[in-house]
C-alpha cells in the first residue's frame, strides 16, 4: 500500500504529531509563495498543506492508514493534489467528499480555505515569527515529587499540565497549541517550573532529607518510631546510643529518576531533645550532675 501522503511530508508512517508538525512547518516556509517564487511552488504549497490536513487529524489518518492511495483513485497524493488543487479549488470541500465517503464526519478540523493568494499572509506570519509564549510558575514540593495534575491561567485562559513525577526545578514543559495564533497556526506554551520550598525536607538530586526529632531516652535506650514517606508510612528501629546529627538511610524512599525510574534514598537526620534540666527528677538530676 503506497503512503505518498507520508512522502509528501518526506516522513515515516510511524511518525509522532509532533514530527508531523515539524516536517510541515519546515516544508511550509520552504515552499511558501511569498518566498518561493519558482514555478511550481504554490502547487506544493497546496500539496504540503493538504497532507498536513490529513495527517495531523487522528480520523483522517486513520482513515488513510486504511485505504492509503486508493482514497484518490489509486493516484499518488502528489498526482491527486496536482490534479484537483488547481485554480481556486476549494481543497476543503474535495477533502471532505474524500473522507465523509469513507466515514469521516465530513467537517475539516482547520478550515484551511482555498488556498488563493488572500491566505498566504497568515502563514507567513506564523512562519516569520516565533509563535511560542513563556510562562513561569511555581508548583508545591509534594506535586513535584509525586506528580499529578496542575492548572493554572495564562492571558484568560485556562491551561491543564501533568506535572510527571521527579521534576527538577528550573525544568520546562510544554502546552501544545496554547501560544501566539496567526492565521491557521498555533505556537505552544513553553513552561518554566519553578518548586516550592518545603519545611519538612531537603532534597539533593534523587535524595530527600528530613530531620527526626527523638527525645533524649530514645536516643540513648533506643525505639521504634514511625515515619510518614511520601511512598508510604514505615516503622523504624532507633539503636541504642544513637547521637545527635546520626543519618539513618531509607533505601528506596526518595526521589524516582525520570530516566532510570530508579528511585533515591530517603536520609532521616537525627535531631536529640534534650529535657528541660528542670523536669528531670531532683535525684536523677543530682546524680547526673555528679558523676558526669
Amino acid at each position: 500500500m503506497s503512503n505518498s501522503l507520508y512522502e509528501t511530508l518526506g516522513i515515516s508512517k510511524s511518525a509522532s504529531s509532533d514530527e508531523i508538525k515539524k516536517a510541515y512547518r519546515k516544508l511550509a516556509r520552504q515552499y511558501h509563495p511569498d518566498i518561493n517564487k519558482e514555478p511550481g511552488a504554490e502547487e506544493k504549497f497546496k500539496e504540503i498543506n493538504a497532507a498536513y490536513e490529513i495527517l495531523s487529524d487522528e480520523t483522517k489518518r486513520r482513515q488513510y492508514d486504511q485505504y492509503g492511495d486508493s482514497m484518490f483513485g489509486g493516484q499518488s497524493f502528489h498526482d491527486f493534489s496536482r490534479a484537483n488543487f488547481g485554480g481556486n479549488a476549494d481543497i476543503n470541500d474535495i477533502l471532505n467528499q474524500i473522507f465523509g465517503n469513507f466515514g469521516g464526519s465530513g467537517r475539516s478540523s482547520r478550515g484551511f480555505g482555498g488556498f488563493n493568494s488572500a491566505n498566504f499572509g497568515g502563514f507567513d506570519q506564523g512562519f516569520g515569527q516565533n509563535l511560542d509564549i513563556q510562562a513561569r510558575i511555581n508548583i508545591p514540593f509534594e506535586l513535584a515529587i509525586n506528580g499529578g495534575d496542575y492548572e493554572f491561567s495564562i492571558n484568560g485562559e485556562k491551561i491543564k499540565i501533568k506535572i510527571p513525577a521527579g521534576l527538577n526545578s528550573g525544568e520546562k514543559l510544554r502546552a501544545r497549541n496554547k501560544g501566539k495564533s496567526a492565521g491557521n497556526y498555533r505556537g505552544d506554551l513553553i513552561i518554566t517550573v519553578n518548586i516550592e520550598e518545603d519545611k519538612r525536607y531537603k532534597r539533593d538530586g534523587d535524595d530527600l532529607y528530613k530531620n527526626l526529632d527523638i527525645d533524649l531516652k530514645t536516643a540513648l535506650f533506643g525505639d521504634k518510631v514511625e515515619i510518614k514517606t511520601f511512598k508510604k508510612d514505615v516503622s523504624i528501629k532507633i539503636p541504642p546510643n544513637t547521637k545527635n546529627g546520626q543519618k539513618i538511610r531509607l533505601k528506596g524512599y526518595g526521589i524516582k529518576n525520570r530516566k532510570s525510574n530508579i528511585y533515591g534514598d530517603m536520609y532521616l537526620v537525627v535531631h536529640v531533645i534534650l529535657p528541660d534540666i528542670e523536669q528531670i527528677d531532683p535525684q536523677l538530676r543530682d546524680m547526673l550532675q555528679s558523676r558526669l
